[in-house]
């Protein structure tokens, strides 16, 4: 039986814990009395995984069986999850496996019109080479050549296809696919919001609005909980408690650090996402978005959850390597505030672990680093707007509408892969509501200048972030450090 996530309190006893720091892995001792937040092992999975995706389908949530729901004639579209979606998974993925199961029964009811969209939404359109290894290459191959596998639009939609992609909206049915690891940590909604999130127009998706137009259409979810396995078999220990390493795992430790410390970063982003996950499944469910949402929800809590005592007054966490935004890319300054504030900060079911006022301590070298090809509007935002204002609302008036109009940013978003010109809004909006509830936000071991842009503050060690957060939340404070990845939810009580 999985063993659940638990509270380490550190002691004497205690061994270096391993933190993520970018692209680096670090080990850290921290102050005795320290509260650590150790993720649950992973629910059972799914030992026959095609047998579980047909038994969804067959028995839907709120919704007819898939079988009842094709006939000859008519329009199919199957929608499904971006990169970003989670961490590369070995090919093919659930996804395609997924998908699979599907074309194989449109097949035997004599449906003839099928495509694949990418849901991508405002998120960078999906290599080729992305494409085969989410889908496989059999499924990939068949609807590549024809033009019946595409990436979403968001430019194209809201002109005269309304608020959905325009194939979606003249569709008789749409089988949306999902990936769920988390709550809070998942870069895309499930249920109702996450079709529009990833099939809507650019105004749809900003604005958040719930599409009327799901009203009258036939849209069956599908969605797979993924495990708690982040890691693959080579470096599988990281996903396990330090004392119970084994020399072994000690010594790929030491051989892992050696080379992201001799690499330059962008090679040590690209040690990290060629690894791959090592993620199973625990649940298949299909039906109704919403109700499929919420099964999802309950899967994620059984095996994520970790009840805290109160608030901590310090959060402590680290940044990994690759995030859902940086894939086969590298993680800018911006995407690594994100990924502290916006994900890390939001891993709670009952209100935030830190206290308002407290203190978030984030592991990462915020290198001024990134990629022209996927995060151009980016650059610009860190370059050009970050030095006005921090000040979510402000940057929203001033310069959201010059960048979503902007024409290189919406040619580069519609024929190459960059994020669309909202993106840094957006993740600078998700993760304004941390910057507004804590003090101090400290970046260990961060390039100063950089954090300053953010409006952060930087520091060598983790004693020097104590000391700068001495002033607001005192010299004995109580400190929290989430252990992730593996996801963890943790439960204030």
């Amino acid at each position: 039986m999985a063993r659940p996530g638990f509270v380490l309190e550190v002691d004497d006893r205690t061994p270096p814990l391993v933190v993520n720091d970018g692209p680096r892995v670090r080990l850290e001792r921290f102050p005795l009395g320290t509260e650590v937040v150790y993720p649950g092992e992973s629910l059972p999975r799914l030992d026959d995984l095609a047998g579980g995706i047909d038994a969804a389908l067959a028995e839907p949530v709120d919704a007819a069986p898939l079988a009842s729901k094709l006939r000859a004639g008519m329009k199919l579209t199957i929608a499904f999850d971006d990169v970003s979606s989670t961490a590369p998974l070995h090919a093919p993925d659930v996804r395609g496996r997924i998908i699979e199961r599907v074309l194989i029964q449109a097949a035997a009811a004599g449906v003839d019109d099928v495509a694949l969209i990418c849901a991508n939404g405002l998120n960078r359109r999906n290599t080729e080479a992305e494409l085969r290894r989410m889908l496989g290459e059999r499924v990939f191959r068949s609807f590549y050549a024809d033009g019946r596998l595409t990436n979403h639009d968001a430019e194209a939609a809201g002109s005269d296809s309304g608020e959905l992609n325009a194939r979606v909206a003249d569709s008789d049915l749409l089988v949306m696919v999902h990936l769920v690891h988390g709550i809070g940590t998942d870069v895309r909604s499930s249920g109702r919001a996450g079709v529009v999130e990833g099939l809507g127009s650019v105004a749809a998706i900003h604005t958040g609005a719930t599409s009327t137009a799901l009203d009258t259409m036939d849209v069956l979810s599908i969605e797979a909980v993924l495990d708690n396995d982040r890691y693959p078999a080579a470096v599988d220990f990281l996903g396990r408690r330090e004392w119970e390493w084994t020399l072994k795992s000690q010594a790929k430790l030491l051989g892992l650090r050696q080379a992201t410390r001799i690499a330059p970063t962008r090679s040590a982003q690209l040690i990290g996402s060629g690894l791959g996950a090592g993620y199973g499944v625990t649940r298949v469910t299909a039906g109704a978005p919403d109700a499929v949402a919420e099964a999802s929800r309950a899967r994620i809590l059984e095996q994520q959850q970790v009840e805290v005592s109160g608030q901590a007054d310090v959060l402590v966490l680290g940044v990994p390597g690759v995030t859902a935004h940086s894939v086969d890319s590298v993680t800018n300054p911006v995407l690594a505030a994100w990924q502290a504030l916006g994900v890390g900060y939001q891993a709670a079911t009952a209100g935030p672990l830190v206290r308002d006022g407290g203190s978030v301590i984030v592991y990462h070298p915020l290198s001024p680093d990134f990629s022209s090809l996927h995060h151009p509007s980016t650059v610009d935002f860190f370059a050009d707007v970050l030095p006005v204002s921090t000040d979510p609302a402000e940057l929203s008036d001033r310069f959201e509408t010059k960048f979503a109009e902007d024409p290189w940013y919406r040619q580069l978003y519609r024929t190459s892969q960059a994020f669309h010109g909202l993106h840094p809004f957006r993740l600078w909006a998700q993760l304004s509501e941390a910057v507004a509830q804590v003090g101090d936000v400290v970046f260990v071991g961060a390039d100063r200048t950089s954090a300053a842009r953010l409006g952060f503050r930087a520091a060598s060690t983790l004693a020097d972030a104590l000391e700068i957060t001495a002033a607001s939340v005192g010299r004995t404070p109580k400190i929290r450090y989430l252990h992730t990845p593996p996801n963890v939810l943790g439960a204030v009580t």
